[in-house]
């Protein structure tokens, strides 16, 4: 079932980081678990900037799907690119295209603003890369890859929180969805559901440790670490859906 949701439209994110290096782990909570979770949070953690966004993101691969089905063997290494906006995109306003790889639990990911009709040129029609070491490792997955192309996009509600004076930066993301189908950022944000009704996802995004008090919050509600990938599920429900998936994989 699809769901239906009102598209905002995408909003100018300033200064967005381009290089990040962290941990980060992943947590799926019902009603219950997040009710807890934040009553754990008053005080100490507050709502970014933002406040609550919606995040769109086309990933790309090849038309054999290598990425999804090496990153779903739990390999020490993986990598995978997508196209984000917040919000709905239009043809001029900004996107970000972002690789991002995993090394022993480590993430790194590397950002560049684009738009959408640049970014297609670049990846799809071998337009050369923007200067800057950014832009060469992203030329060099291109061309490693040879052809991507879009494959699912995921949408969701995100809202993100920041610890007072520590590293710690925590996200809950609502009302998961995806689709393998009209693959577009400048059209609705509609899909189909990949979390059951009133869960969500809560990720932990960190440099150096896990707050004690929130090591406890999370023990006390029953919270415990999951290997959650939205693309990974997404491709899983497809797999089940269409027999020509099946005798690919």
């Amino acid at each position: 079932m699809m769901q239906h949701v009102t598209a905002p439209t995408a909003v100018h994110v300033d200064a967005p980081i381009a290089v990040m290096t962290r941990v980060e782990l992943k947590y799926i909570l019902n009603r219950d678990q997040l009710a807890q979770l934040r009553l754990a949070m008053a005080g100490r953690m507050q709502e970014d900037r933002f406040g609550l966004t919606t995040i769109a993101s086309l990933y790309y691969d090849t038309p054999d799907d290598r990425l999804i089905r090496a990153s779903l063997e739990k390999p020490i290494y993986k990598e995978k690119l997508r196209l984000r906006t917040y919000g709905r995109a239009t043809e001029t306003s900004p996107v970000y295209l972002e690789l991002k790889r995993k090394y022993d639990g480590t993430v790194y990911k590397r950002r560049l603003q684009t738009t959408v009709g640049e970014a297609a040129a670049f990846l799809q029609n071998g337009q050369a890369a923007p200067d800057g070491q950014i832009g060469r490792e992203l030329a060099a997955f291109r061309d490693h890859y040879q052809t991507l192309i879009p494959r699912f996009l995921i949408v969701y509600e995100r809202t993100a929180y920041v610890e007072a004076g520590g590293d710690l930066r925590l996200t809950i993301d609502r009302n998961l969805r995806y689709r393998s189908e009209r693959l577009e950022l400048t059209g609705s944000m509609e899909g189909t559901p990949l979390l059951d009704e009133g869960c969500a996802l809560l990720e932990l995004k960190v440099q150096t440790a896990i707050p004690l008090w929130l090591t406890h919050a999370l023990s006390e509600a029953g919270i415990y670490k999951t290997s959650f990938s939205k693309c990974g599920e997404a491709y899983r429900r497809e797999l089940f859906r269409s027999p020509q998936m099946q005798s690919a994989s």
